[in-house]
């Protein structure tokens, strides 16, 4: 039992668009040559609507990498997952941070509205997550420190509640 590895799932998500470009990022033989560096032994990418299709692989003396379009449910992935690298969407973004899961954004530079990297810029700059490009990914990884990470805690808007419904003329139970 002595040579078993234990297993160390990376899970990778765009949501529901097409995010090639971070697709073919961790596609990439340093990018998974790095990550096999860091102790990790399987990526699993969902690819959305992206047309690029990376490379699936068996493992032994690599990655096993494999991918899907998508589920039902990512939460199962992102459970079972020791690190998540996702698509700057909010709602992939909180649903990580709840479950206490290292992040690393990486923000679609091709959408038109940036605020997607606002969001994960900030949670980065508070220590929440890392944030990248799909360029930067690499460099990125070789640099994080995943027990540098802050929790994230969701704000209580238990006394904002309070507050309107005392406003409203109702009485706390």
């Amino acid at each position: 039992m002595g040579g078993e590895k234990t297993k160390r799932v990376i899970f990778v998500t765009v949501g529901t668009t097409c995010f090639d470009a971070l697709v073919k990022a961790v596609d990439s033989e340093t990018l998974q040559k790095e990550l096999l560096a860091k102790g990790y032994t399987h990526l699993l990418i969902q690819m959305g609507r992206g047309s690029y299709l990376p490379t699936k692989s068996e493992g032994d003396c690599n990655l096993v990498v494999d991918y899907f379009t998508f589920s039902s449910s990512i939460a199962d992935h992102i459970k079972s997952a020791s690190l998540i690298i996702s698509h700057a969407g909010s709602g992939s973004i909180f649903e990580t941070l709840k479950l206490g899961k290292p992040l690393i954004v990486v923000v679609n530079e091709d959408l038109m509205d940036n605020h997607q990297s606002e969001l994960g810029e900030e949670l980065a700059n508070r220590k929440h997550l890392y944030c990248a490009s799909p360029q930067t990914l690499h460099q990125t990884i070789v640099d994080m420190d995943l027990n540098a990470l802050v929790p994230y805690s969701p704000g209580d808007a238990t006394p904002v509640a309070k507050h309107i419904n005392r406003f409203l003329g109702f009485t706390d139970d």
